[in-house]
């Protein structure tokens, strides 16, 4: 019996993407530093850790409610989204296995075959393989580089295809440029949903992970909006805790439903410790501040060193951890840049190409590294630059 004809064509179709990738190739070299990976090097706040560990020897050690324990919902509630109460915590709140099992839950209960949902280009890569595997179809929105590559109204509409266009994406800050979508460009968005009757999920992942002042707002702050938004969070990159999986969608109560009874059949519930703790995290927000400060001093290491680079143009993102160089001048496509950085400079960046095809001419570079590791891998780029 060949196993691999048992599979069927949705799960056929998975295969992987070129972030792991890269890792598994640099995994067979020695000396790399690596550039590519989203998550924070800091390990997640003591007290966090001490709050699970005292929830474990309480006896938190059950099974929970499928949506999350009530008071997890509250502190969300309370704590993680932009307007206080906005969503229901017992009806429109569920606690998910990180942000990844939110969307995964939601594009399970969302789509129809051939719904089609539009994400920006370029844009993190799983949503579409997401997308496709739940029978939907993604539509890549181009941006430009005159916006520094953030999707707008304009880009949007031209997109759209009604009785086929079901949903939109937004991720701000983003993932894999850094940009925050700006407050007045979000209103126009948010009326376009409105106008052509879409859903908006908002990534916001990364939203307490802003420079210079910068405010990310949440679309479904915005009037008219919260009925037809689904937030999507997660504790992962605010709180240094990437390995502990947890994460939640705020959404309409039918959705957040039926979310519920699939993550019932599913994998029953989140960890009922790692819920403790992130309880928590959220009632203690200044355990935040040493990982946004370690940002912040590496980002403007990072920006002045790219910046710096002959032939490289950088704009400055006011989000996230990444930064998103323009490498077109260097006459190669992404995955000839990056592919030759790390066999020759022992250097991991993520090729542009990547994250679509307007990500061509980018690559992106994480600056979560250790900062003596962050100016190695500076200056293994300016020589490799150099060279070329």
């Amino acid at each position: 019996m060949n196993a691999a004809n048992l599979l069927n064509q949705r799960a056929q179709g998975l295969s992987q993407g070129k972030i792991r990738a890269m890792f598994d190739k640099a995994n067979t070299m020695t000396g790399v530093v690596s550039m590519g990976i989203g998550e924070p090097d800091l390990h997640t706040p003591e007290a966090i850790c001490r709050a699970c560990a005292d929830a474990l020897l309480s006896g938190y050690t059950h099974y929970t409610p499928n949506a999350g324990f009530p008071q997890l919902r509250q502190a969300i509630s309370q704590y993680a989204l932009d307007v206080p109460g906005l969503y229901d915590p017992m009806t429109e709140i569920i606690v998910t296995n990180g942000g990844m099992g939110a969307l995964s839950l939601l594009m399970l209960v969302l789509l129809q075959p051939g719904d089609q949902v539009l994400i920006q280009n370029p844009q993190w890569l799983n949503y579409e393989s997401q997308i496709r595997f739940c029978g939907g179809e993604p539509v890549g929105v181009p941006t430009r580089k005159e916006n520094n590559l953030v999707m707008t109204a304009e880009d949007i509409r031209k997109c759209y295809v009604p009785g086929k266009t079901k949903a939109l994406i937004i991720n701000s800050p983003n993932n894999p440029t850094g940009e925050v979508v700006p407050v007045e460009e979000l209103k126009k968005i948010a009326e376009l949903a409105q106008e052509l009757d879409l859903l908006v999920i908002s990534d916001e992942v990364y939203n307490t992970l802003l420079y210079e002042g910068e405010k990310a707002v949440s679309i479904s702050s915005l009037p008219g909006m919260k009925e037809r938004t689904v937030v999507i969070n997660s504790f992962s990159k605010s709180y240094a805790m990437t390995g502990w999986r947890v994460g939640f969608a705020a959404a309409p109560a039918p959705i957040v439903a039926k979310m519920t009874v699939l993550q019932e059949n599913f994998n029953s519930c989140v960890n009922a410790a790692a819920q403790m703790g992130a309880i928590y995290a959220l009632e203690h927000p200044e355990l935040r501040q040493e990982l946004n400060d370690s940002l912040t001093a590496r980002r403007k290491v990072a920006l002045e060193g790219i910046q710096s680079i002959p032939g490289m143009k950088c704009s400055s993102p006011k989000g996230a951890f990444y930064l998103f160089p323009d490498i077109s001048s260097f006459g190669m496509d992404s995955n000839t840049f990056c592919d030759r950085l790390l066999d020759e400079a022992k250097v991991v960046c993520i090729p542009g190409s990547a994250f679509g095809s307007c990500g061509e001419g980018h690559f992106r570079l994480s600056y979560t590294a250790k900062m003596d590791q962050l100016t190695e891998a500076l200056e293994r780029m300016r020589k490799f630059c150099e060279n070329l």
